[in-house]
């Protein structure tokens, strides 16, 4: 039996995104349970922060869920800042590196779910078969 290049390189890019899907949730579980308290504290004016705050009580989904509202609250500030429900003071004292590390996380799990969706629609097209 002999598998075909298409399927292949569907195989290999299906692998490489669940990895990644993987390392994305252990590196949000890591920043969950490393440093959750610190980023809390940091966004104590935040109302979207102290609605979701709760959420660290939760185990490991709750965690991953307040991890994801709090990275998209710096991928995306000016949605929240125009609603009021992020404190621009919170934003800019921030510290700039665990913020960065929050939007290029957030960033990679887009860029995973658009790479599934692609390989799904190659897949059902019929151009991987």
């Amino acid at each position: 039996m002999t598998v075909s290049l298409a399927d292949q390189v569907f195989m290999v890019f299906g692998l490489a995104i669940f990895g990644g899907g993987f390392f994305c949730i252990g590196i949000s579980l890591y920043m969950a349970y490393t440093k959750m308290d610190f980023m809390l504290e940091h966004l104590k004016n935040c109302s979207i922060v102290k609605a979701h705050s709760p959420l660290k009580y939760g185990g490991p989904w709750g965690k991953l869920m307040l991890i994801g509202w709090i990275a998209g609250l710096f991928t995306f500030p000016e949605y929240y800042l125009k609603r009021g429900e992020a404190s621009a003071e919170d934003l800019n004292n921030f510290p700039v590196r665990l913020r960065k590390k929050l939007v290029l996380l957030k960033m990679a799990s887009f860029l995973l779910i658009a790479g599934l969706v692609v390989l799904f629609i190659l897949r059902q097209s019929g151009l991987l078969k």
